[in-house]
């Protein structure tokens, strides 16, 4: 073997010198020979040299720690290094490899015999002093804030700028800004050392929409089909075709380069609806319009292939269920158009789907895959092949985020324990329960299975959000006799035991047991007051679903002397008694009620006559208790409720306005009633519902005094004290509401909704001639004027109306009514306690003096549009605007156009 070792050597020391040039481009190296620290000499490259790393000093790196750079670059005391050589380098390299640094260098200040004393320094790049932006909105700013990551105090390096400005731009885009420039500008500030002034420029330029679709090769499926498929990108209906200058802005849709990879992808499955499983985008190009450059152009070249039928199908590998149930199951024949959205659908994703006959009885690991077995001409032949695995049973129930609520509160509502089979109605059951107890994000309460396969168990992970739902209210009204407040506080999550016990408070409130408290009162000084307190325990002893509740209120009316009404409005024919009362409950003065309706176009000073006219010696005084308990049933199934209660109103009348109540106007009244009330409630979501029903069944009832204390009612001369001293009537109310979502509430969770709802209520009497003077149905509005309870009779909105205006007699109220209603909700803006939906309505309804009179196909029809708001602390807010397309009882006109307050509950 040739000895080559010289040339090796020579080779060595080219490599050495090479190396050491790589990174003189960073910074240099000054070498010396056995000289004190500080000084320098030349030294010569020739050879390489191995030293021993006596101690290596870090200069420039302020902000950085020391030994955290040493690590990087490699060297440290006490390690064997060539000079010139690759680890001084491969050091130099790893450096300057985090951007940080704008500059290094490793120099040589003493060496001393084997062992060299080594410097590494380096220059740092700047750091940031403040950004600002150009060219974009406050909110934008915020956003783009917390994308980019560019604060006060961070280090700059061109890879952070580069990867800021991709942001920026890729952020824009998504906003349809696809034309949009990013600048990123650096100015030193000269009042602090090292640092720089970001300017971020945005030149969003026009959003660039789509304004054309053009389809080519679809001969079994229309454009409109298709671009209906494509539901981001899609250009919807458009009027421009039409009108192309004037409304072009209403007919195109922002283009998102992902959202339109994602639309080819739906192109695709609606073809697969439709049966044509070989379908493909041949090709598909975005292009300016040639007369609009704001605007692109979508042709997409299609090859749809055949259509195709299922030829028949079979299950295969499932023991627990025959052949013959799960065809039924499925709901597909031979014949029919190979849909395979649809066939998934009955597979997997419907709620009474195939796999959930396996989920619902404990077989979590299931799962049924279909496979294509052979096609001949347009037949596809399938087999389901079933995997069942065991029966899982559930491990162990987490709930996390809580932070509110006992967390037996929320175990004792679950459908689900350890131990028990898996099924997954019972897990839905559970979110829905969870929900009711509206303290938690509905949306944000989805449980989560976790499937442990070594043990064939599952456990079941609720991860919530806490949300408030406290509610403070304050709001103003304006009635004949002025500006009326209300205010009120309702507590959902009252813990009546830690009252005794305040170290259990939570804040300043005895909290954590779920119970309800409510406090109201409302009042305009010494016409009008009214106060009450509620209280509602759900688990009523803590053991069982028992449902306890008690009320107590208090309301005063003054009345107006009659006087007022004779001397001032009887010569214009005005009725003095024709709606008196309290409109306009709650909303700043919209003036609901026919009273004060059309006074102040005669000029009067109304508010010092109302004062002239205040008389106290004509009151209406109310006490009203209730006490109630109920429970719920497992039979039919476990969304029936049963709740009694027991009813008490004691009636003051002094010398009240004699043309109300059937004429009572001065003595005492006892209503002593009785409860019944069978419901079912199945809705998944108190707050914006999507699915569900709300039924409810009841009567109250007094007892029938007139049959056995032997008093003759049907004498003209009895006095009011005997006809009224204890009421009695019977009184029947049905409602129901059911809540159909329009598209699947499990992948669409802020589904259009369709609301349907019926109403109706029936007063009887036990005598003809000792019908109940309080009570009676009071038709028209919104139903939130409060203050027409005065009259003491329920309200029943009814959208187009006035409130009030229908019932079919002088008094406006009747014994009898009904309503139907159809309502569209679509979701708006849904973030935690801050929801916004929109709403379409129709609906009709009527009330009668005599229950002979009922007539369901007499109704007053209305129509119109609204919108609801929640908010934390406020509830549910609401205006509606609708017209009444019919006369109201004893009018000439129209119902007409009304607005509609909503104010704490809906209609």
């Amino acid at each position: 073997m040739t000895n080559n070792r010289p040339f090796s050597k020579f080779l060595l020391s080219l490599l050495g010198a090479f190396s050491l040039g790589l990174f003189y481009g960073y910074g240099q190296h000054t070498a010396v020979d056995s000289l004190p620290p500080g000084k320098a000499a030349a030294v010569s490259y020739a050879t390489t040299h191995n030293y021993k790393v006596a101690d290596i000093q870090v200069v420039g790196a302020e902000g950085y720690d020391s030994s955290v750079l040493l690590s990087l670059a490699g060297i440290k005391k006490g390690d064997l290094i060539e000079i010139p050589g690759p680890q001084v380098s491969d050091a130099i390299r790893r450096i300057m490899r985090n951007g940080f640094f704008k500059n290094a260098s490793i120099a040589i200040l003493k060496e001393l015999g084997n062992e060299v004393w080594l410097e590494l320094k380096v220059e740092q790049r700047p750091k940031i002093a403040a950004v600002k932006y150009a060219g974009v909105k406050k909110s934008e700013r915020e956003d783009l804030e917390k994308q980019l990551g560019l604060r006060a105090g961070t280090q700059l390096s061109p890879n952070r700028i580069d990867q800021a400005r991709e942001v920026a731009i890729r952020y824009f885009k998504n906003k349809s800004y696809s034309d949009v420039e990013v600048k990123i500008a650096q100015k030193p500030d000269l009042s602090k050392k090292n640092q720089v002034e970001l300017l971020i420029s945005v030149d969003k330029k026009a959003k660039v929409k789509v304004s054309d679709i053009f389809f080519e090769g679809n001969d079994h499926l229309s454009d409109n089909t298709l671009r209906k498929a494509m539901k981001k990108t899609n250009e919807t209906f458009s009027f421009s075709r039409l009108i192309p200058s004037v409304l072009e802005i209403f007919s195109s849709k922002k283009f998102i380069q992902k959202d339109y990879k994602e639309d080819l992808s739906n192109l695709i499955s609606r073809y697969h609806e439709a049966g044509y499983r070989d379908v493909e985008i041949i090709s598909d190009t975005v292009r300016r319009n040639p007369s609009n450059p704001k605007r692109l152009q979508i042709d997409i070249k299609i090859n749809e292939g055949k259509k195709y039928y299922i030829g028949g199908y079979r299950f295969v590998g499932n023991t627990k269920y025959p052949s013959d149930y799960l065809q039924n199951v499925l709901g597909i024949k031979a014949g029919e158009i190979y849909n395979q959205k649809r066939l998934n659908s009955r597979l997997v994703t419907d709620e009474d789907a195939v796999s959930n006959i396996y989920y619902n009885n404990g077989y979590i690991f299931a799962h049924i895959d279909p496979v294509e077995t052979r096609i001949e001409g347009d037949s596809v032949y399938l087999d389901f092949r079933v995997v069942e695995g065991p029966q899982a049973t559930i491990n162990e129930v987490i709930i996390k985020g809580n932070d509110l609520i006992y967390e037996n509160v929320i175990r004792r509502e679950l459908y689900i324990k350890p131990g028990e089979l898996f099924s997954r109605d019972a897990l839905m059951n559970s979110y829905m329960a969870i929900n009711r107890l509206d303290q938690f994000d509905a949306e944000k309460a989805a449980p989560k299975p976790i499937p442990n396969p070594q043990d064939g168990t599952v456990d079941i992970e609720f991860d919530l959000v806490p949300r408030r739902s406290d509610k403070f209210e304050m709001s103003f009204g304006w009635s004949q006799t002025g500006v009326i407040m209300m205010v009120g506080l309702k507590f959902t999550n009252f813990s009546i035991y830690n009252l005794f016990h305040p170290e259990m408070y939570k804040g300043f409130l005895p909290q954590g047991d779920g119970q309800v408290l409510g406090i109201n009162a409302s009042t305009n000084g010494r016409y009008y007051q009214n106060y009450s307190i509620q209280f509602m325990d759900p688990w009523f002893g803590g053991k069982k679903p028992n449902y306890f509740s008690a009320m107590i209120s208090y309301s005063r009316q003054t009345a107006i002397d009659t006087r007022f009404y004779n001397n001032q409005f009887g010569s214009y024919g005005f009725n003095p008694y024709y709606g008196y009362g309290y409109g306009g409950y709650g909303y700043g003065g919209y003036g609901y009620g026919y009273g004060g309706y059309g006074y102040d176009g005669y000029g009067y000073d109304y508010g010092s006559m109302l004062e002239n006219a205040y008389n106290p010696n004509q009151s209406l005084n109310n006490i009203s208790t209730q006490l109630g308990l109920g429970t719920r049933l497992n039979w039919p199934d476990n969304w029936f409720q049963i709740y009694g209660s027991i009813n008490y109103n004691l009636y003051i009348l002094n010398d009240w306005v004699y043309n109300t109540f059937r004429g009572f106007h001065d003595g005492l009244a006892n209503d002593l009633s009785f409860t019944l009330r069978l419901s079912r409630v199945s809705i998944d979501n108190p707050i914006y519902t999507r699915r569900g029903s709300d039924f409810s069944l009841s009567v109250s009832a007094t007892p029938p005094y007139s049959l056995f204390d032997k008093v003759d009612y049907s004498d003209p001369n009895i006095s009011q004290k005997s006809l009224y001293s204890f009421i009695e009537y019977h009184k029947w109310r049905f409602s129901g509401k059911v809540f159909t979502p329009l598209m699947n509430p499990m992948t669409t969770k802020h589904t259009p909704v369709l609301m349907n709802r019926i109403d109706l209520g029936f007063i009887g009497s036990y005598n003809p001639y000792k019908k109940s003077p309080f009570g009676a149905y009071y038709m028209g509005g919104d139903g939130n004027s409060a203050f027409m309870g005065t009259y003491l009779n329920e309200m029943i909105p009814l959208r187009g109306y006035r409130n009030g205006s229908i019932a079919g007699n002088s008094y406006n109220y009747g014994y009898a009514f009904m309503r139907l209603a159809t309502e569209l909700r679509v979701m708006i803006l849904s973030q935690g306690q801050t929801n916004i939906w929109a709403l379409a309505f129709a609906e009709a309804g009527n009330a009668w003096q005599n229950i002979g009179d009922f007539n369901p196909f007499n109704l007053k029809r209305s129509a119109g549009i609204g919108v609801r708001v929640t908010l934390p602390m406020v509830g549910l807010i609401g205006v509606d605007w609708g017209y009444g397309f019919d006369r109201p009882d004893g009018s000439t006109q129209r119902g007409g156009s009304n607005i509609h307050f909503v104010l704490g509950q809906e209609f």
